[in-house]
């Protein structure tokens, strides 16, 4: 099916956007998108289909983050995950904070 994230900023409730994400699979780069106004990458995969293995989205939030005079905690986040059903879509979203981020598997 197919492989899409989004990144929510959770200090402005708004979506995360003009934020680089890189897309590695089994450790070989994949692909490479930025957050659009509704802070989504629905296009890391191009016209590839989705394959098993392991994927790892790496979010450069560093230049969102770092808005203020202060150098930001969090600079580059990895999520390394596992696809095994490539007829599912795979939808991996991330919760962003300056000093905290959490992420899940969504729909």
């Amino acid at each position: 099916m197919g492989l899409s994230t989004h990144i929510l900023d959770l200090v402005t409730g708004m979506p995360a956007k003009g934020v680089k994400v890189s897309l590695s699979i089994d450790g070989e780069p994949a692909g490479e998108s930025v957050t659009n106004d509704d802070g989504r990458c629905t296009d890391l995969l191009g016209a590839r289909p989705l394959k098993a293995g392991v994927y790892r989205l790496v979010f450069h939030a560093g230049d969102y983050l770092g808005r203020s005079d202060e150098p930001p905690f969090f600079d580059v986040i990895p999520i390394d995950f596992t696809v095994t059903d490539t007829e599912r879509h795979y939808h991996v979203p991330l919760l962003l904070s300056p000093f905290g981020y959490s992420t899940y598997r969504g729909s």
